[in-house]
């Protein structure tokens, strides 16, 4: 396996800019996720990476080794696709086997090398089936494994699970994770889905608009985002906020509403007191309380099974609550709510946190 170096990468398609300088290290055997909405160039640099895109400026290296005028068949990496992207007149086996016969290699090898990887992928039984005798899931077990039997320098996954339904995805998203645990291969996987991103990654690269957000541990994100973009859409149901200005008086510090209402807020260096200001929470963080220090109207209760999402108003402001409590999908037309201090996230104007 090998490591990947991402420096000053930046991309064009003619007179439109896609990315806008990407700086990322991905260390040998490390797992990272490219999360962000479409459009933000997750998938693009993907394929630069693969040398499906040409690279406008900046340089990419793996192993050390700088390959942006490399042709995608010499740089030693395996590409999963959304689309699976397999022969229909192969077999399994063939489908598996195919590069590994472009190259030559001993018959020997390959069928080692095909019933490794079919046995850690649970396709022994399929290997004599054609693709349209197979589900969604097995042909994409069918197109990971043609790209381990190639043991890459890195696997590159570009939206693999997208096409499949709630519960096969989860499923895979498992397997996933365990093959890269068995393997211990470099990876980098692309999502808009977070809850993929939070569960198979060491690391997520959160982007929005070509520019990297925030790199870092799920949690990391989670706990800590960086700015509006990464706070909202990290979690789910996405984080809560609130829009107004920043007041301090004495050691108290407060954001005000624009009816008036002051919520608590911590001191924050660096930001002057009248100074606009967005406090955030996370909907599982928000408490529902008889003795709650806020009102807050009921629009809508939805039962999710685990938990309940309620959808309420704080003056005319729409917030999320996730809550455990089954004794709330009936709670009359208002509820009392308290924001926790310590759950409280706050950002500037501009939107970047404040520690």
């Amino acid at each position: 396996m090998a490591s990947i170096d991402i420096q000053s990468i930046r991309k064009s398609f003619g007179a439109f800019p896609v990315l806008h300088g990407v700086d990322l290290s991905i260390r040998d055997g490390e797992f990272i996720v490219l999360v962000g909405p479409s459009g933000c160039g997750k998938s693009t640099l993907l394929r630069m990476i693969a040398g499906l895109e040409d690279v406008t400026s900046g340089d990419i290296r793996i192993d050390g080794k700088r390959v942006n005028d490399l042709a995608p068949k010499d740089r030693d990496i395996a590409m999963v696709f959304q689309s699976y992207a397999l022969y229909p007149h192969m077999s399994v086996a063939d489908n598996m086997s195919y590069s590994l016969r472009l190259r030559r290699t001993a018959k020997e090898k390959i069928a080692s090398a095909v019933g490794g990887a079919a046995a850690k992928l649970g396709l022994d039984p399929l290997l004599e089936r054609r693709p349209k005798a197979l589900s969604g899931g097995q042909r994409q077990r069918v197109a990971m494994g043609r790209a381990i039997v190639r043991q890459p320098k890195a696997f590159l996954f570009d939206e693999p699970l997208s096409n499949l339904d709630a519960r096969l995805r989860e499923q895979m998203r498992a397997e996933i994770k365990k093959l890269h645990g068995d393997l211990n291969a470099t990876s980098i996987y692309v999502t808009h889905d977070q809850i993929e991103a939070m569960t198979l990654a060491d690391r997520i690269v959160a982007m929005h608009g070509g520019v990297v957000q925030q790199v870092g541990s799920p949690l990391e994100l989670y706990d800590r985002p960086a700015n509006l973009f990464v706070a909202g859409f990290i979690g789910s149901p996405g984080m809560n906020f609130f829009e107004g200005r920043y007041l301090v008086s004495g050691d108290r510090a407060e954001l005000q509403l624009a009816g008036g209402t002051a919520l608590p807020a911590r001191r924050a260096a660096g930001l002057e007191s009248g100074a606009k200001a967005t406090l955030g929470i996370r909907p599982e963080h928000v408490v529902v309380a008889e003795n709650g220090a806020l009102e807050a109207s009921v629009d809508l209760i939805e039962p999710t099974g685990f938990g309940i999402i309620m959808h309420v108003r704080v003056h005319d402001i729409p917030l999320k609550i996730f809550t455990l409590d089954r004794a709330l999908l009936n709670p009359g037309p208002t509820v009392r709510i308290d924001l926790p201090a310590d759950k409280l996230h706050l950002f500037d104007a501009e939107g970047r946190r404040l520690d």
